[in-house]
């Protein structure tokens, strides 16, 4: 978003805020307080659309923050939860008096609960697990009450350690299966052979793990449980408003200036594990290629040590044991999204932004060529535009392109999670003459519309846009600038991500005049929606493909509707543009392009495997017996062998980088192999395949038309 904006809107808050808080003092001078009265202030304040703390906003925060400390229910009873209903509906009032006694109450039993844990689980874990019982668990936490005694906490635990060791003892098992049968006479093996010995060192492996778990929990303090506590109230307002704590902020910050040591993925937490939500190209976990978002990681070990299990640990604890120094090794355990468990060990390395930035590739179908733009997200340097950012970039190769001589062009927007919308308004304007590209509204209602006042057009031939479920924010305006004014034509998933909001981070310490109490960290706050021009939002509808393809992601919950407490899907004015005049026949061409879809082996196949995988997903009860764990998890392997024909398709398509980066590789061997892989999975893409033949239609369109197009659809 615009930082004149931004700067309005701290200012605003500045001026008004620092008044209350210099002159406001606190009983105990506490900091905690002084936080939840800043925080939801601004909120207040600042917030798109302001929450009113009632009955109903406490009701959440209590449910939510319960969940968030204990969500695979194994430290509270059910007389815990009964003793935390008093303020159930009495936390509104507490917020706005700057009132912790729930907070207070709720730590206190759980430090208390969490130390009588470590006896439960030690005790649990001197007794074998006897995977001949015909039991089961639900690892659908949420699904489950919390206990009412002791001896049921003890039965709880009891089921869970005997899953979290299940697949380490699998894993012994048929490693012992291998190792037998491969060396059958070697004496110095002293790897576990019989059930039973596979049976004892999967519990000690368990206990080495909690051990390390509950050292992190003692290293814990107070201040980063009540950080939890803050989150939960601001999360009410919406999934993408956050208070980063002062070590937080500093994060966020290393994050924004693309560089970090690490595995390079995003990830999320949830009760079963952390998810993989994004995967960063160019890092270890890209190079690997063996996870994919919406695996779990389920255990973290460091080289030669113990992995820990991370189920039910706090991200940023989880995420600190999977992060570390450039060349150590880090070993996860994880569940696949078809199910199936893997280990699988990765170098950490520093990841780079550079596949991040924009990069091209020629596309040759016979005797024709085509241009490929992959822009992994809209990024740019804030504190000066003119350094390299995604509109420039996407500019620089388009020239490239045409230089090259293509004839249509593929702009990838998948897995683009947004960005800079200066850029997305620039960048829109490479492909139409002139006009609006997104409308912006403000908490107080009013909008403005960004337009594109450059008349030069210059890319003015067939254009083909691809998304996926995880195209959000910006790729979502540009998208759907492009489609409403039927310049381009959208290939993908049904709908976008549905992100439509716009954040800025304030540093707390600017609202306030005078601090005691050093760094109060930021708060990322939701301040403005954006509409496309037709006047709709884009927030939780996303942007609807003009050729719906599935992919593995269609049935799986991905979205913003998916999310927590996500803002409302509204429609505004739409904006005065008129629609690009360059195309004919262009239903018939998107009419085309369903058909074949529709006809396509490989489509058929990628549905049955999304629904797979949905119904893979949605199966939360796993048998604790081994043999009908064991079948299971066969069946589950076949299966998913099968479905690894996905990735032997051949689109017949070759894919050659362009001149200016070939002239790079004699220099750069990294960058030629980064290149050759690419190539060599867009060769296996069929959603590419089809853009290249909705390029063709649309290129005889053009030339059909191309005696008598308006002004509009040439360049200037």
């Amino acid at each position: 978003m615009k930082r004149n904006l931004a700067y309005v809107l701290i200012v605003m808050l500045i001026a008004v805020a620092s008044c209350s808080f210099t002159r406001k003092s606190f009983e105990n001078d506490d900091k905690d307080k002084l936080l939840l009265d800043l925080i939801t202030y601004v909120l207040e304040k600042g917030h798109y659309e302001p929450k009113d703390i009632d009955d109903d906003f406490s009701v959440n925060v209590f449910e939510d923050f319960i969940d968030v400390i204990d969500p695979t229910k194994r430290y509270f009873l059910a007389t815990d939860i009964a003793d935390f209903e008093q303020y159930k509906f009495q936390l509104d009032d507490q917020i706005k008096n700057t009132d912790i006694t729930f907070f207070n109450l709720v730590y206190e039993r759980l430090m208390q609960r969490m130390e009588e844990a470590k006896a439960i689980y030690k005790e649990v874990l001197k007794t074998p697990f006897d995977y001949d019982q015909d039991e089961s668990i639900n690892i659908k936490y949420g699904e489950e009450s919390f206990v009412a005694n002791k001896k049921d906490l003890k039965e709880r635990w009891r089921r869970q350690l005997k899953y979290a060791t299940l697949g380490t003892y699998d894993s012994k098992i048929m490693h012992a299966e291998k190792k037998d049968a491969k060396d059958l006479f070697d004496d110095h093996d002293h790897d576990a052979h019989t059930p039973e010995e596979a049976e004892e060192e999967s519990r000690k492996s368990t206990e080495t793990t909690l051990n390390d778990f509950f050292d992190f929990i003692d290293d814990l303090e107070r201040k980063d449980w009540f950080v939890q506590y803050i989150n939960t109230i601001v999360d009410e307002f919406d999934p993408h408003t956050y208070y980063f704590a002062p070590d937080e902020k500093e994060k966020f910050d290393t994050s924004m200036s693309g560089k970090f040591e690490g595995i390079g993925a995003r990830l999320q937490k949830k009760p079963e594990g952390v998810k993989i939500t994004e995967i960063i190209s160019g890092g270890p976990v890209w190079r690997d290629q063996r996870l994919e978002v919406g695996d779990e990681i389920l255990k973290v070990g460091q080289e030669g040590e113990e992995s820990i299990n991370i189920v039910g640990m706090r991200l940023d604890d989880a995420i600190k044991l999977i992060k570390g120094a450039q060349g150590t090794i880090v070993n996860l355990t994880i569940r696949k999204v078809d199910g199936s468990l893997e280990e699988i060990s990765l170098t950490r390395d520093v990841v780079e932004l550079e596949e991040s930035f924009a990069k091209s590739a020629n596309i040759i179908k016979g005797d024709n060529k085509y241009g490929l733009i992959n822009l992994p997200k809209f990024y740019v340097d804030f504190e000066d535009y003119s350094k390299r950012n995604a509109a420039s970039d996407v500019a620089k190769e388009v020239e490239r392109l045409k230089r090259e001589g293509v004839e249509g062009l593929i702009l990838d927007l998948r897995d683009n999670g947004g960005g800079s919308l200066k850029t997305v308004v620039e960048m829109a304007g490479l492909f139409i003459k002139d006009g609006p590209v997104v409308q912006v509204r403000s908490g107080n209602k009013n909008k403005e519309v960004y337009d594109d006042k450059d008349e030069r057009i210059q890319w003015g031939g067939p254009l083909v846009i691809l998304v996926n479920e995880l195209s959000a924010s910006a790729s979502e305006i540009l998208a759907a600038a492009m489609q409403d004014y039927k310049r381009a034509i959208v290939i993908g998933s049904k709908q976008t991500f549905g992100k439509g909001t716009v954040q800025n981070v304030i540093p707390l310490d600017n609202i306030v005049r005078s601090n005691d109490h050093g760094d109060l960290g930021a708060i990322k706050l939701t301040t403005q929606k954006f509409y496309r021009i037709n006047g709709g939002s884009t927030q939780l509808e996303g942007v609807k493909s003009d050729v719906v393809v599935p992919d593995k992601y269609s049935y799986i919950d991905l979205g913003e509707r998916d999310q927590s407490n996500p803002l409302k899907w509204d429609k505004i004015t739409p904006a005065n543009y008129k629609i690009w005049e360059g195309y004919i026949d262009y239903e018939q061409t998107i009419a085309n392009s369903k058909a074949r879809m529709a006809a396509n082996p490989q489509i058929k196949l990628i549905e049955e495997n999304a629904k797979w995988l949905k119904a893979e997903q949605d199966e939360t009860v796993i048998s604790l017996n081994y043999n009908t764990y064991r079948e299971e998890k066969d069946k589950d392997k076949e299966r998913s062998n099968y479905f690894k024909n996905l990735s032997k398709y051949d689109s017949k398509l070759t894919f050659k980088s362009l001149k200016y980066e070939e002239e790079l590789f004699t220099k750069d061997s990294i960058l030629r192999d980064k290149r050759n892989r690419w190539h060599k999975n867009l060769a296996k893409d069929v959603y590419v395949e089809e853009a290249v033949n909705v390029l063709q239609d649309l290129k005889l369109n053009n030339i059909k038309n191309k005696g008598n197009r308006k002004l509009a659809s040439v360049k200037s």
